[in-house]
């Protein structure tokens, strides 16, 4: 796996991403050969030739992306994949018209255009599927052994078998006892932890994977000291699920590695970085959102009685609590029964123009102010109610930690996982959380900007 603005992606996808880059340019410069009036050096060198490629390749690229096209490698269905290939070829056209009217030198020509596109249309879904034929699903796989068989493990196990663009496969685990229903037909159980060296002898695995409860006596300490000094990989779960999940385990987090540590914890360099960028986003965002704003507030005041505008009491930086202002997307008064509760899928409190503006995430525009005044930054976690903290910090361990940062009107877990409506919603984004407090740096921040824009154009992810 390779490390990219602080999150480790698959080499495969690193590996689709390049060489599809290649074809795409491929795809535009054989068009021009075909149909173009000009030699093609003087074209791609002397006439912009290549400007206009990028620019296409770019639109197309991006295409693949908003489809999910990076996230999922495998071919399900064939007629789908062109079916979404025809989708980016779409997208790729609107750019061109859009720069018609604004970057003129960006354009290809007519027959440029619909020859190249013709060409990637069908170039490319063939070495999707070669490429998953060839690289996903058969060569270059580790083959892991793990070592116990906790809630890490199978996790993993889980997210191999889902993914496998991770290009790993798995061998077999060690356990004192056998692992259950969750390895049943996908992991052969290879007997007790002390077998270990006669299984890697035997398999000769690439990483063994250790998931053992932190005792001595249960831990194969000079086996696995003996396989690492002789060049075998060793690695613990909680690393291996960090780095495919994008998420610090809890199961794992030892008090010790908060206060001995500097894994967890924010650097007071990035912090002022993210101070800083978050301010001017919020000016610039706050001015040229300022006309969208003005129509939202007057749909909102007109199709529902009461303010356009709320504020609602959160908990942020150290705890200590501020007003969050957003648009107003329930019934005035929704909670007067209930009290505060949890957002639910379908929630009745929600106004029918609210779910819209939920979907588009359009209700937290208001939040720019809470920037301005140094509440909240762009990117963070997600500010709780005061009464869902005094709950959640009572039930989950390690959860005032999210406090050590300014919360986010977008952030690591809300790009990554649903509005949580329970305890173990609650526990999966406080691991999202986690990670970014310990990659916290202006990469990840700005893949996250990026990524929230896709939401918010495409209407996932919300609640």
């Amino acid at each position: 796996m390779i490390r990219i603005f602080k999150v480790f992606v698959p080499a495969s996808v690193v590996g689709l991403l390049l060489s599809e880059t290649l074809l795409v340019i491929g795809c535009y410069v054989a068009a021009y050969a075909l149909v173009g009036q000009d030699y093609l050096d003087v074209f791609l060198f002397f006439d912009g030739g290549m400007d206009r490629i990028f620019f296409v390749a770019g639109s197309v690229l991006l295409g693949v992306y908003l489809n999910d096209l990076y996230s999922e490698l495998r071919v399900i269905s064939r007629l789908r994949l062109v079916q979404q290939f025809c989708l980016v070829m779409g997208l790729a056209f609107l750019a061109q018209s859009l720069a018609s009217y604004v970057l003129k030198d960006m354009v290809l020509g007519r027959w440029h255009m619909m020859v190249g596109s013709g060409l990637a249309i069908v170039i490319l879904p063939l070495w999707r599927i070669a490429y998953d034929v060839w690289f996903i699903r058969s060569r270059n796989r580790q083959r892991i052994l793990f070592l116990g068989a906790n809630k890490l493990v199978k996790r993993i196990v889980r997210t191999i078998h889902e993914k496998p663009q991770f290009g790993m496969s798995c061998v077999g685990y060690l356990s004192d006892a056998p692992g259950g229903d969750d390895f049943s037909g996908s992991v052969p159980f290879l007997g007790p932890v002390s077998k270990l060296k006669e299984s890697y002898e035997q398999l000769k695995p690439s990483m063994i994977v250790v998931g053992l409860p932190e005792q001595r006596n249960r831990t194969p300490v000079d086996d696995l000291m003996g396989l690492r000094v002789s060049g075998v990989r060793v690695e613990d779960a909680s690393y291996l699920y960090e780095t495919m999940l994008w998420r610090v385990s809890l199961d794992a987090l030892r008090p010790s590695q908060l206060l001995f540590s500097n894994a967890i914890g924010p650097n007071s360099r990035n912090l002022a970085i993210q101070r800083l960028y978050s301010t001017v986003i919020s000016m610039i965002g706050m001015v040229l959102a300022l006309p969208l704003m003005a129509i939202v507030w007057l749909v909102v005041r007109l199709t529902s009685p009461g303010a356009a505008v709320y504020r609602q009491r959160r908990t942020g930086l150290n705890g200590k609590e501020f007003f969050v202002y957003k648009f107003r997307s329930m019934y005035i008064d929704a909670e007067r029964n209930t009290g505060a509760v949890w957002a639910q899928k379908d929630d009745p409190r929600v106004t029918p123009v609210g779910r819209w503006l939920r979907r588009l995430r359009l209700d937290e525009l208001p939040q720019f102010f809470n920037v301005l005044r140094g509440e909240m930054a762009i990117v963070g976690p997600r500010p709780e109610r005061p009464e869902f903290v005094k709950v959640l910090s009572e039930q989950i361990p390690f959860y005032n930690q999210r406090h050590a940062i300014l919360p986010g009107i977008t952030g690591w877990a809300q790009i990554n996982h649903k509005y949580g409506d329970s305890v173990e919603d609650t526990i999966t984004k406080l691991e999202y959380d986690l990670y970014y407090l310990k990659h916290l740096s202006l990469s990840l921040d700005m893949y996250i900007i990026f990524h929230t824009a896709k939401v918010m154009l495409l209407s996932k992810g919300s609640q």
